[in-house]
């Protein structure tokens, strides 16, 4: 197995009130590909911090997150998120004034994806999560939050890359898309050789996955979602 995200020796908190609150004590763990995990925790216990960490949005105050066995902060952070990770949103991040597409299209040029025709990609990729030509072409802000979300899928999956960091993706999404988001992240993993990783509330979604990781105690503990 090969790993392609490793949190070494990581600690991270902060002040209140002149008191440290700690969320993640010396954690170690590692991530790899072919595999798709989830996160699973009560509120506050640090779910989105953890992803946070793990996408280079934050920087843990001691320790590592080291991608393919390098420090992501030698990597450069606006490289990594740029080259090697892909992030879904809770809240979309989509560019308003756009259409669907064009959001798609827009992340494929900034990150240099080199397919011969990105137009096509694109649409494949947003018919892949639920998203005809037609509804493509509209204006984001035209299209339903479940629709908006299935985009912002579209988009992470457009950069081609090998980490996938997703933040409740299926949360708004009726049961029946939901189902094919998760089926769609077991292809990626399995036969795609990426590493998916969500952090859910959803008990039915962790079943589906390789490895359901609770955070506890300050640590990650992984268990078999089998046994969930």
């Amino acid at each position: 197995m090969e790993t392609i995200l490793q949190f070494k020796n990581l600690d991270y908190y902060y002040e209140s009130n002149g008191k440290k609150v700690t969320i993640l004590d010396n954690v170690n763990f590692s991530f790899q590909k072919g595999h798709f995990y989830t996160i699973l925790g009560p509120s506050g216990s640090g779910k989105t911090t953890t992803l946070s960490l793990g996408c280079g949005l934050d920087i843990p105050k001691n320790g590592y997150v080291l991608y393919n066995g390098k420090d992501i902060r030698k990597i450069g952070l606006d490289r990594y998120r740029n080259q090697n990770v892909s992030v879904i949103f809770q809240s979309y991040n989509l560019i308003t004034y756009m259409t669907a597409l064009q959001n798609v299209l827009t992340a494929m040029e900034i990150t240099g994806v080199k397919v011969q025709n990105k137009k096509a990609r694109a649409l494949e990729l947003l018919e892949k999560v639920g998203i005809t030509e037609v509804e493509a072409k509209r204006n984001i802000l035209q299209l339903s939050g479940g629709q908006q979300q299935r985009v912002a899928i579209a988009r992470a999956l457009s950069c081609n890359v090998d980490l996938l960091i997703a933040d409740e993706p299926t949360g708004n999404l009726d049961e029946e898309t939901a189902n094919d988001i998760i089926d769609l992240f077991q292809e990626l993993a399995h036969q795609e050789n990426k590493c998916v990783i969500v952090v859910t509330h959803s008990q039915e979604v962790a079943k589906k996955s390789d490895r359901a990781v609770y955070l506890s105690k300050k640590k990650l503990a992984v268990k078999d979602a089998s046994s969930i």
